[in-house]
């Protein structure tokens, strides 16, 4: 405590500002690195869901690795605090541009080298460590602004940081992500912080700072901000050349909306792929079958009413819809901008059979669970056609506590179909969906359709499954046929249209296929404790 007993016996150091001005400047400082800081862990959460999936496991990365790195970087600062003036410059100088450019690096590493899990604990590790040094060196350079007892300091200290978390946390999803996105927002962040860190210490302690620090200094913290406005500038052409990396040469269209990132390649119907967070959703090259096996077995009885949970490109509607004696289809999809581009994208339009037109569809949008919670109607058929379960966001929508809000939706002898990903890659998460399904008080009927190559370069097949094993894509659809009452082997019922691509005997050899698959002992998901995950 040498600087603080300096402090309290000597009075104030010798600074450009009154005593009390300083302290005010140091806070604002304080307040405004915590918001900084914050974005970064944010942002760096924020990407790792959407390029690696499972935002609890990503989430849980961040922090351990990140709050265990601050402990790491507290330490080494008490080896900086006889230069604290220079040492804070020059960490926040780091801080500003491994920070700011970690969203660019991060997108970078997934796109040309397809893994960016070790780019994202390098990050969260280094983040930390110069987190983590921030507060030492703060409270030896406010002690020499003001007299102050070490409590009162550090008092100070953590109030400045943790009104400052409040705001960068709630500044990064209502401010930066939608108006600026991921990487001009990081990228903009980081300019903040360098700039706030280097007016700190080159204004109020610049009597502190030798010549040669001063330069230093100088030359650091408007290199760092150049190279972030450099960033920010070229940010469109690295975006676009990461999503050729990704998608190919053919993307018509890339939105990034509320929900995720939307992504339409290929220059026609017949080469059009739909991606969602980067998962290929929909190609044109296959989907006929997976979508036939999704809805048909479904549709063999009572069919008048129906509703689809997703299913916002309109292609589980389009199978529908070629029912003449369907009354009324209800689609319920989460994201607007999907069902928007499905009934205003040509090739889209075109592949779903422009069924948003058929004034028998209604869409609405809203989350599928909230939504039923609060609909009352009784439906012949539901169709749930949603992302894949292992998806954080989406485990809700596979638990026992959903199904049972679909058994009370169902009208009497009404069926649900569920895609529950690919048995043979991924069995313990079918088994999983077909017993949250049970637990729902449906009997069930699980089977499994072939897969057929997308002709995509990735090897994907479309659908919302993601790959399995060892980076394996799946080589199967999965499928849970449920009702109320028994349920016999899955069909085509009378008056079914003709499938492009499915039979009877097919979905009854799916059946078969799928019993000899069981892996029992599999026990249901439910909202408190979810039990879907990476197969490994």
């Amino acid at each position: 405590m040498i600087d603080q007993q300096v402090s309290l016996r000597g009075g104030a150091a010798r600074l450009p500002v009154r005593p009390r001005t300083g302290r005010f400047l140091v806070l604002a400082a304080v307040f405004v690195c915590a918001a900084c800081g914050l974005v970064y862990e944010l942002e760096l959460v924020a990407l790792a869901s959407y390029l690696i999936g499972d935002s609890v496991t990503q989430a849980s990365v961040v922090l351990s690795v990140m709050v265990f790195a601050m402990g790491i970087g507290s330490l080494l600062a008490k080896r900086l605090r006889c230069h604290a003036a220079v040492g804070f410059g020059l960490i926040e100088a780091a801080l500003a541009l491994i920070g700011g450019s970690s969203a660019l690096v991060l997108y970078a590493s997934f796109a040309w080298l397809g893994e960016s899990q070790y780019a994202l604990v390098g990050f969260s590790l280094a983040i930390g460590v110069l987190i983590g040094a921030e507060i030492p060196l703060l409270m030896t350079l406010i002690q020499r602004v003001d007299r102050q007892d070490a409590g009162g300091a550090v008092a100070d200290l953590f109030a400045a940081d943790y009104v400052g978390a409040l705001v960068g946390g709630l500044a990064f999803p209502f401010l930066l992500l939608p108006m600026l996105g991921q990487l001009t927002g990081a990228l903009l962040t980081g300019a903040v912080n360098a700039a706030a860190g280097g007016a700190l210490v080159l204004w109020v302690f610049r009597r502190d700072l030798t010549p040669g620090s001063r330069r230093l200094l100088v030359v650091v913290n408007v290199s760092v901000i150049a190279v972030l406005a450099t960033a920010t500038v070229l940010v469109d052409d690295f975006e676009q050349a990461a999503r050729r990396a990704v998608y190919g040469d053919q993307v018509r269209v890339a939105v990034q909306t509320g929900v995720q990132e939307v992504v339409l390649t290929g220059t026609d119907r017949d080469s059009l792929g739909l991606y969602l967070d980067g998962r290929l959703r929909v190609s044109a090259r296959d989907e006929h079958r997976y979508h036939e096996a999704l809805v048909h077995p479904a549709m063999n009885g009572p069919r008048a009413r129906v509703l689809i949970l997703g299913g916002g490109d309109g292609l589980a509607a389009r199978e529908v819809l070629r029912y003449g004696d369907v009354r009324s289809v209800t689609l319920v999809e989460i994201d607007p901008a999907v069902t928007r581009l499905a009934r205003t994208d040509p090739a889209l339009s075109e592949l779903n059979g422009h069924a948003y037109r058929d004034p028998r569809l209604t869409a609405v949008g809203a989350d599928a669970f909230t939504w039923l919670r609060a609909d009352h109607h009784r439906y012949d058929v539901v169709i749930s056609d949603l992302p894949d379960p292992g998806v954080t966001a989406s485990t809700k929508l596979y638990s026992a506590e959903f199904y049972g809000l679909i058994a009370e939706a169902l009208a009497p002898r009404g069926r649900l179909v569920v895609h529950a990903g690919p048995p043979e890659v991924r069995p313990r998460t079918f088994w999983t969906v077909e017993a949250s399904v049970r637990a729902g008080g449906l009997a069930t009927r699980p089977y499994r359709i072939p897969g057929r190559p997308s002709g995509h370069p990735s090897g994907f097949t479309a659908s919302p499954d993601r790959l399995g094993a060892g980076g394996r894509p799946p080589e199967d659809w999965g499928f849970v046929l449920a009702a109320a009452g028994p349920v016999g082997e899955p069909g085509l019922g009378a008056g079914a249209p003709v499938p492009h691509s499915l039979g009877e005997a097919e979905l009854r050899e799916g059946a078969r296929a799928a019993d000899g698959l069981r892996l029992p002992g599999q026990v249901p998901s439910t909202l408190i404790h979810p039990r879907y995950w990476e197969e490994t």
